[in-house]
């Protein structure tokens, strides 16, 4: 009788954290792009190839890393349209400085900075001076791409000095069969969704999002918060395009171009909520796990890259309605 008793309460609780599981956005997004997958495997003789999966996760992961950046702000109730622009510009900073002849370390944490500066600007401008976020970023958009071309002359750079082969095996070498930006991604996707969980600052942001007025009168320091925040953003756009400068084995001022909308797109299919409080860094990582796996698709199936923007567009619209329909049954 106790063992039937025992079983039945074990079935009840597995059907709940089943439950619970099929109702957060990450796990369709996930078990879309596992289906994806096997479709492609199964359709195409090259999806399942070392070089192609290699390649594909190579891809993502520059997409995740600044779509965990972007989940950041977009959970605070904020958007950053500046980010494909800040790849471009610490790219360019460590390549001019490498290209001086300044090793890879000391340019990297020059790039960096320089993102956070971006950041901080960004930050300054949202939180103290009460300007909209959608047109702070989107100035920034413009203008970090024209300091890019003002700092290589508009010139592409593919010679970086006595540190040449590190930049490029760090940004497009590989370890144990996995490339170099995994490694990053994976780092970043577990520090962030630490502190995301259990810091304090994790969870002012979310607080942010939800009720800026509430977490204002709280006590939260809402302002100062806020430039951290797109300090994050920008860091993670910072260290892509490090990884990509690495990878292309050059540099050119259209790079990053259009990439923020991908980026927003990984971040919102992955659960973040474009109303603020809601979003994970594994979120993020799943949705551009999703994206570059259509994208693959596109190109092994034939079909124009020119539909990939239709199938990104529809996809965001896609998880935004999935987003509302869950909200209101709860």
């Amino acid at each position: 009788m106790t063992s039937t008793l025992d079983q039945a309460i074990d079935q009840i609780q597995h059907r709940g954290t089943l439950s619970r599981m099929m109702s957060h956005q990450i796990f369709w997004v996930f078990a879309a792009a596992v289906l994806a997958c096997l479709a492609l495997t199964l359709m195409t003789d090259t999806f399942a190839t070392e070089r192609n999966l290699f390649n594909v996760s190579r891809n993502f992961a520059f997409v995740a890393i600044i779509a965990i950046g972007m989940t950041a702000v977009i959970a605070s109730g904020g958007i950053d349209l500046s980010v494909g622009s800040v790849v471009v510009l610490s790219a360019m900073v460590i390549s001019t400085m490498m290209e001086s002849g300044n090793s890879f370390w000391l340019s990297a944490i020059c790039a960096l900075l320089v993102a956070l500066a971006v950041g901080a600007i960004n930050g300054t401008l949202i939180a103290y001076a009460g300007m909209p976020a959608f047109v702070v970023t989107l100035g920034m958009l413009s203008a970090a791409r024209s300091a890019a071309m003002v700092l290589s002359n508009n010139k592409m750079i593919w010679e970086f000095g006595p540190d040449h082969d590190l930049l490029l095996w760090i940004g497009g070498g590989s370890t144990l069969g996995l490339p170099h930006p995994l490694y990053a991604l994976i780092a970043l996707t577990l520090v962030t969704g630490f502190v995301f969980r259990w810091t304090r600052w994790g969870q002012y942001l979310f607080a942010i999002g939800g009720n800026e007025q509430a977490a204002t009168l709280t006590g939260i320091p809402v302002k100062r918060l806020k430039v951290t925040i797109y300090m994050f953003s920008a860091f993670t756009a910072g260290i892509a395009g490090i990884l990509m400068a690495g990878w292309l084995g050059s540099v050119t001022t259209n790079l990053g171009q259009a990439m923020e909308l991908t980026v927003i797109a990984a971040a919102v299919i992955g659960g973040a909520n474009l109303a603020g409080g809601e979003g994970t860094a594994t979120g993020a990582v799943v949705g551009a796990l999703l994206i570059e796996v259509i994208r693959n698709s596109l190109i092994l199936l034939g079909i124009s890259t020119f539909w990939q923007g239709m199938f990104i567009g529809t996809f965001i619209v896609v998880a935004v309605g999935f987003d509302r329909v869950r909200h209101m049954r709860n």
